[in-house]
């Protein structure tokens, strides 16, 4: 890949209303980030919107420039390094920013998530859990954060662990995790979304989870509240299709609300790391496909502008399933990922999880 197509897919990423499935959608349209930039005007026009707000040349340089700096890289997801299971999952970032050992990601992964306010008793399982799984060759993923993400990664660190954070890969947080980031970094493997100097806010959390999930064959819950980010993740995981696990906890103990409730929901339940291998199993090769070396131009049709208006009509505040779109406007299903695309780009719509899309 050259220099000015890195530069490019960069800055479309970067730039304000291009999520990653858009980005995806417009690198499929037009083969490349260097003529996808040059039609974003032109798109986001025909979404309704004024002049489109690009990224700079100038920022995506400077970014480039500063995550070479901090001994990290840029990997696209049609690049060999992606992760091929997280490459599968709706919405994949189309760039991660890394340090550390991407090979890990080849092995089977297991991600291992749970309270922040992690009881000692769960904190010590979590760390001999993972310990079992990284001697047994399996990667351990998790989030970095306190409780049990941190006793997970401690206790992998003898074999292979993978951290996931939501800031920039310059961030450390919590703050007191800063030199176990560094030493995951250094040793293992550290994974950001965001560009260097990003701070963890709220908004970027779910994403982050997103990743971890999708980067694992299966989520291990271990102590959650009902509505706590861990279960957001191991909902995630139910959604791509990989394995949901949950260590039992007594029904006394709010934190183990979450899990008993999944267990509840059908997730599977597991006490050992043989639990686990049993539940995971060997992933199918056919499942995954091999990395897209090039985006291939694939024009799409074009819709009317009566066409543009009947499917603006059918949205609302209400998210809608894009499927649902296509079986009421019935409209060819590529000029209404085509007007979506527009309307996204002129920041009109906001796309929610499940392929569902809402009017703003």
């Amino acid at each position: 890949m050259t220099h000015a197509e890195r530069l490019a897919r960069l800055r479309l990423i970067r730039t304000p209303h291009v999520g990653p499935v858009s980005w995806h959608q417009l690198m499929l349209r037009f083969g490349s980030g260097v003529a996808a930039l040059e039609a974003l005007p032109d798109l986001a026009l025909r979404g309704g919107a004024g002049k489109a707000r690009i990224a700079t040349a100038e920022i995506a340089e400077h970014e480039i420039e500063r995550v070479a700096a901090l001994g990290a890289r840029h990997i696209f997801s049609d690049e060999e390094e992606y992760s091929p299971l997280l490459r599968e999952v709706e919405g994949a970032p189309p760039v991660i920013v890394v340090r550390g050992d991407t090979a890990m990601l080849r092995r089977p992964c297991v991600a291992i998530v749970g309270a922040r306010n992690a009881s000692a008793v769960a904190c010590r399982f979590a760390r001999q859990l993972a310990a079992d799984l990284a001697e047994r060759g399996v990667t351990v993923v998790s989030g970095l954060a306190r409780g049990v993400d941190t006793a997970a990664h401690i206790g992998a660190m003898g074999g292979s662990t993978v951290g996931v954070i939501a800031s920039g890969i310059d961030i450390a947080f919590p703050p007191e995790n800063a030199a176990l980031q560094e030493k995951i970094a250094s040793d293992q493997l550290l994974i950001a979304e965001q560009p260097p100097g990003a701070e963890p806010l709220a908004r970027h959390f779910p994403s982050r989870n997103r990743i971890i999930a999708g980067l694992a064959h299966g989520t291990v819950v271990i102590e959650a509240a009902p509505k706590s980010g861990s279960l957001i993740t191991a909902r995630r995981a139910g959604d791509y299709g990989r394995e949901v696990m949950a260590v039992p906890g007594s029904p006394l103990d709010p934190r183990a609300q979450g899990c008993n409730q999944l267990i509840r929901e059908g997730a599977t339940l597991v006490q050992t790391a043989d639990d686990i291998l049993d539940a995971v199993g060997p992933i199918d090769r056919r499942m995954v496909r091999e990395p897209v070396h090039s985006f291939v131009a694939a024009p799409m049709a074009e819709p009317a502008d009566g066409e543009r208006r009947a499917l603006v009509d059918l949205l609302g505040p209400t998210p809608v399933a894009v499927d649902e779109l296509v079986r009421q406007s019935g409209q060819d299903p590529a000029a209404v990922q085509l007007v979506l695309l527009e309307l996204e780009l002129a920041g009109r719509i906001e796309r929610h999880a499940g392929a569902k899309i809402s009017l703003l």
